[in-house]
């Protein structure tokens, strides 16, 4: 059983995210989140709060041991993006797109033979 949570809609680009998601997964949560406190990307922040989210979830959907958790799974998808002008020079417009993020996070309880 896994408990899964979301963050939908923030206002920083994939793939900055996903730097700092790579450096987590399959890691239990304790170390999980000493690599984002101590992780100077933008991304740490938000994905300190999910992290919470995601183990609380656990804790509280599915009375699962919150010291006996991994991240099982964690992945970023684009969300919509916002277009927007920059005015330049003689008359020019140049588009600037501010991405957004869906990022998806699931911890999952460790087996008694993948503790040992």
């Amino acid at each position: 059983m896994e408990a899964k949570a979301y963050l939908k809609y923030v206002r920083i680009a994939p793939r900055k995210v996903k730097i700092v998601l790579d450096l987590i997964r399959g890691k239990d949560t304790k170390t999980a989140m000493a690599i984002l406190k101590n992780t100077p990307k933008a991304a740490s922040p938000y994905l300190i709060k999910l992290l919470k989210s995601a183990v609380a979830n656990a804790e509280h959907n599915f009375n699962m041991d919150a010291s006996n958790l991994y991240v099982s799974e964690c992945f970023v998808c684009p969300g919509p993006t916002l277009k927007r002008v920059q005015p330049r020079a003689q008359g020019r417009a140049f588009s600037i797109l501010k991405r957004t993020s869906h990022v998806t996070m699931a911890v999952k309880e460790k087996n008694e033979k993948e503790v040992g």
